[in-house]
């Protein structure tokens, strides 16, 4: 396993593959690695040689070409890239992430279940994050679980599964993978090398598995710190430095949205979660914080939250959303 919080999860789903499920359902919170899980399901129920812990032997022809990413009896379904108006353009804005997977790509892997199995075994198709499908797609996969192909296993990844369409669940075995204890996350990411390893690990919610970007580290950081400042000298000065990297709204909506709840749970319970290394700078802000002010930044935070990765100008939302979080402490209506 690629993960030493889920040697248990895999004793308890080893036990099912002597009586397969043609759809099963892995849930739990965003960050403790249930993709990589459904990728170490997936490349066992397609090995030639499983291992008595139902393992996947990682040496026959179908470990290989799993491994390598180009085996013909498994697909992923995911979220589609928008490559539309890429061209020149540099950096991480380059592409963007959809929020949807659409009908195209379920008739894809429809169409794949129905056909034979190149290698006279299983097929397998992951969907991820399962409800991420828009309703088209979402009715057309539901179709297929209604009455699916034989020798096809769906493996459907969810950090909302509420989001789900009930008739899908219905249809698949669920199964809720473990988050890993605090100490147990925070010894795996110091073995990562990660620097500031309980900082960041503070910030993701205790869930481990995040890409880090340490260059993107920095950026956030130097937007939290503006955010000790009050003044309307500190926010310009922090969109002209956003304004350089050209980030999708919902990275620095994510950081306000952290802060406020920090602010928040400082007030009422004397909690920090996501800033405990700021938790100073809280609290110096606390004695001029109003909390209706700061629930009405935080409505208007939710409703910029659907568009956060939409070409919008992301300066001029985040200045807007900015002008409210300033009268958290002012009073101001």
């Amino acid at each position: 396993m690629r993960y030493p919080w889920q040697y248990a999860d895999w004793q308890r789903l080893a036990a099912h593959f002597a009586r397969l499920p043609n759809a099963w359902l892995f849930t739990g919170p965003s960050g403790i690695g249930k993709g990589e899980f459904a990728a170490e399901v997936a490349r066992a129920l397609l090995c030639e040689n499983r291992q008595p812990d139902q393992h996947a032997c990682g040496q026959c022809q179908a470990c290989h070409w799993f491994d390598a990413g180009n085996h013909p009896d498994y697909r992923h379904l995911s979220p589609a890239q928008d490559d539309e108006d890429d061209e020149g353009k540099e950096g991480k804005a380059a592409k963007r992430k959809l929020p949807v997977i659409k009908i195209d790509g379920v008739r894809e892997v429809i169409d794949f279940a129905h056909l034979s199995s190149h290698r006279g075994g299983l097929r397998v198709v992951v969907v991820e994050p399962a409800e991420s499908l828009n309703p088209a797609a979402a009715n057309a996969l539901l179709k297929v679980l209604e009455e699916p192909p034989a020798e096809v296993v769906f493996l459907l990844v969810a950090d909302a599964p509420q989001r789900l369409l009930p008739t899908i669940k219905s249809r698949c075995r669920q199964f809720q993978l473990t988050a890993p204890a605090p100490d147990v996350a925070l010894a795996w990411l110091a073995q990562q090398g990660l620097d500031n390893a309980a900082a960041e690990l503070a910030f993701h919610g205790g869930m481990p598995v995040f890409e880090h970007d340490a260059e993107l580290a920095a950026v956030r950081n130097d937007f939290v710190q503006a955010l000790t400042q009050i003044g309307m000298g500190s926010v310009l000065a922090a969109m002209e430095k956003l304004d350089r990297h050209k980030l999708p709204l919902a990275l620095p909506l994510s950081w306000l949205g952290k802060w406020l709840h920090d602010l928040a749970s400082l007030k009422l319970a004397g909690m920090v979660r996501y800033y405990p290394d700021m938790q100073p700078a809280l609290a110096r802000l606390l004695p001029r914080l109003d909390m209706q002010q700061l629930m009405h930044c935080q409505r208007e935070l939710n409703l910029l939250v659907p568009f956060g990765q939409h070409t919008l100008v992301t300066r001029l939302q985040l200045e807007a959303l900015l002008m409210h979080y300033l009268k958290v402490f002012s009073g101001k209506n």
